[in-house]
């Protein structure tokens, strides 16, 4: 897998190293990169291990990932706002098992659509909430659970355009679903 550095390159990014995340807009002092240390240092507030906690971590990465979709890969967008559809909208508890199943998904759908993109909302404009916001909340467990489900849904919204678009995909990998359940 490529680092984020090449992505941004990729992208024609110019990473900045100082100063807040230049995507989010996270009080960082380093940018991009403190935001992602952030990021993945995880927020201690929620226990990951807890199968019942298990849904903000998919909430983080994704709202993560959408809110600097200039360091990821191009079909990532599909990916995550349609895991955010399923989960925030379906109302799908989502475990590991079910990310190779949206992958497959996926596979199907970029047959159809190989040049498709999800164009992000404009920097400043992917939801308020950031990392360093959650960093703050982290020491109330459920205090941190609640603004990660708001950070979610401010990132989910402001993707709203390509909303119609996840949306079959959703509905694909919901029926694709029915096909990996064993009685």
């Amino acid at each position: 897998m490529q680092d984020y550095i090449h992505f941004a390159e990729k992208n024609g990014i110019i990473l900045e190293d100082s100063g807040f995340c230049q995507f989010c807009g996270a009080k960082t002092e380093r940018g991009i990169h403190e935001c992602l240390e952030i990021f993945n240092f995880g927020f201690s507030g929620v226990d990951y291990a807890k199968p019942e906690n298990l849904e903000f971590k998919f909430l983080v990465v994704d709202s993560h990932t959408l809110q600097h979709p200039e360091i990821h890969g191009r079909w990532n967008n599909h990916f995550h706002l349609t895991r955010m559809t399923l989960v925030l909208k379906e109302k799908i508890s989502w475990t590991y098992e079910l990310s190779p199943i949206l992958s497959n998904t996926l596979k199907e759908y970029k047959i159809t659509h190989p040049s498709e993109v999800l164009t992000p909302p404009k920097i400043g404009h992917r939801g308020k909430i950031t990392t360093s916001d959650v960093l703050l909340a982290q020491e109330n467990s459920l205090e941190c659970k609640n603004l990660i489900r708001k950070w979610a849904e401010e990132v989910f919204l402001s993707w709203q355009e390509h909303h119609h678009t996840v949306d079959s995909i959703a509905q694909s990998f919901l029926s694709n679903r029915k096909q990996h359940i064993t009685y």
